[in-house]
């Protein structure tokens, strides 16, 4: 690594850990008796710091920002065994905010997205915008502010960092009506294996986009010849960045689309609703036929707050559960949870529901969920995952921990992702009695006496953090290593846990 490398790297965990904590630079600045142009250059990388200058931005900042080690990865240490109490609120959605910034592009006008989660996910997807023309700036209450160019400069894309999420085969929409040759690399992100993108290319196709990926290449290499849809779009998979792919190219075509078998899970809405205040019509929301009346062009300025995110949600319900305790999960959208706290409450779990309200975003419903303690018996059925409105397949790793420790043995079957299911033997380690029958099927027989383990975490984002709530379980010290995958998708995750009585410690590396 140089020396500029360094600085760059360390300025960015500087300013990293500043934002988790809700300081400015310049409260930074006056903690430390510096200026805020001298916090600005070190966290752009630009100036030389001292040991103790770097002594001291830890202790302002509450935490351990370098450990000198060869592996230069991000650690959870878990001391377990505790029970959890209170009150957590759950943030904006992941999913939600990455496929709003793709659908920023369609815009020509000044995009604000308010409360983004700060993840490596977001940070990824800013990174290419940013390498192609695109401007943002972070604002208070960790609102983005988003202004295009008048041409993207395609050619410029960070490559690096669009190799490292999935959310860049969501591009393709937006650019479809803008440029008619353009290159894409290779989509990546979680390693669950292959997942095919032809069902995008099939429904953008209808556009008259077609994509090839030529031999000892890694890019898509898009070329666009503009016509109509002749006829009703069907999807070929009922994905969720299929459906957003193939409504935002709908977004700028000014006749009518029609889609059908699309997704209508959350974070499809959300890029509805978005779309919508841009001036675009759209019927059906929430059902799988879409009627898309788009516009030719969009230059507005807009603010829109995405919806709160329902995996995190269930993540938190898990580690009420799984922890034995009574905590309450606040903004879950329940549209997008019934039917898991269906079946969990056919498992024996008790739970209240607070009224109804309304998400920031006018459209979404939310309630407040408190966990109770209980006594869980396995399912009479297998736990699996169907497209929405059936179980999210995000939250099927979350249902398989609880069913750790509820009494008796239960099948889950992860159909949807490769290898997935795999995952789950990383919980043997913390005493869990798992049972493989194949890549996509596991038997998991409870209830579960923890102990603690050391444990590298999974290059995927549910798996990874089912591990880490297995560690809040567990009696005794564990350590999760390599948290990154965490950190793609939650934001603050250690901390936020340790509000509610965890105890997480989080050690950085450079």
């Amino acid at each position: 690594m140089t020396a500029t490398d360094y600085k760059k790297r360390l300025g960015r965990l500087i300013q990293e850990n500043r934002t988790a904590r809700r300081m400015t630079q310049s409260e930074l600045a006056k903690e430390l008796g510096t200026s805020q142009s001298a916090i600005n250059r070190i966290e752009k990388g630009g100036q030389n710091i001292s040991i103790e200058m770097l002594a001291r931005i830890s202790d302002v900042l509450e935490s351990n920002l370098v450990m000198l080690n060869h592996t230069g990865k991000i650690n959870f240490k878990v001391n377990g065994g505790k029970r959890l109490s209170g009150t957590i609120e759950v943030k904006t959605s992941k999913n939600a905010a990455v496929g709003l910034l793709c659908a920023s592009l369609l815009n020509k006008g000044k995009t604000t997205l308010r409360r983004v989660a700060r993840i490596e996910e977001v940070y990824r997807i800013i990174e290419v915008l940013e390498s192609i023309g695109v401007k943002t700036r972070w604002m208070d209450n960790n609102d983005l502010e988003i202004t295009p160019p008048a041409r993207l400069r395609l050619e410029d894309m960070d490559v690096k960092a669009a190799k490292r999420t999935r959310t860049v085969i969501m591009f393709l929409g937006p650019l479809l009506h803008q440029y008619d040759d353009f290159k894409l690399p290779f989509a990546g992100g979680c390693n669950l294996g292959t997942r095919t993108v032809e069902p995008h290319l099939v429904g953008l196709s209808a556009f008259g986009m077609d994509v090839v990926a030529k031999p000892n290449t890694d890019y898509y290499h898009a070329t666009v010849k503009l016509k109509k849809p002749e006829k009703t779009i069907l999807l070929t998979e009922r994905g969720d960045t299929v459906t957003e792919n193939v409504v935002m190219a709908a977004a700028l075509y000014d006749g009518t689309t029609v889609i059908r078998n699309a997704s209508p899970n959350y974070m499809v809405q959300d890029v509805c609703f978005f779309l919508q205040k841009l001036g675009v019509e759209i019927d059906g929301i929430g059902t799988t036929t879409l009627r898309i009346k788009g516009k030719r062009s969009i230059n507005q300025d807009i603010d829109y707050y995405p919806s709160e995110d329902p995996i995190e949600a269930m993540s938190f319900i898990a580690a009420g559960i799984v922890t034995d305790s009574e905590i309450t999960v606040a903004r879950a959208p329940i549209e997008f949870l019934e039917l898991e706290l269906a079946v969990l409450e056919m498992m024996g779990l008790n739970f209240e529901l607070s009224d109804e309200y309304t998400a920031r975003n006018g459209k979404t419903r939310l309630v407040d969920i408190l966990i109770k303690r209980s006594k869980l018996v396995a399912p009479k059925d297998k736990l699996h995952s169907m497209p929405f409105p059936g179980v999210n397949m995000d939250n099927l790793p979350f249902l398989g921990l609880i069913a750790t420790v509820a009494k008796g043995r239960t099948l889950v079957h992860d159909w949807s992702y490769e290898n997935r299911a795999i995952y789950f033997t990383e919980l043997s380690k913390l005493n869990a009695n798992v049972e493989m029958v194949d890549p996509h099927r596991i038997y998991l027989t409870g209830p579960t006496r923890w102990k603690p383990a050391d444990i590298v975490a999974p290059p995927a984002l549910r798996p990874s953090v089912v591990i880490l709530i297995g560690m809040l379980a567990a009696p005794g010290v564990s350590t999760l290593r390599d948290v990154y995958s965490i950190n793609r998708g939650y934001e603050d995750l250690a901390n936020r846990l340790n509000s509610l009585g965890a105890s997480i410690e989080t050690v950085q590396g450079i």
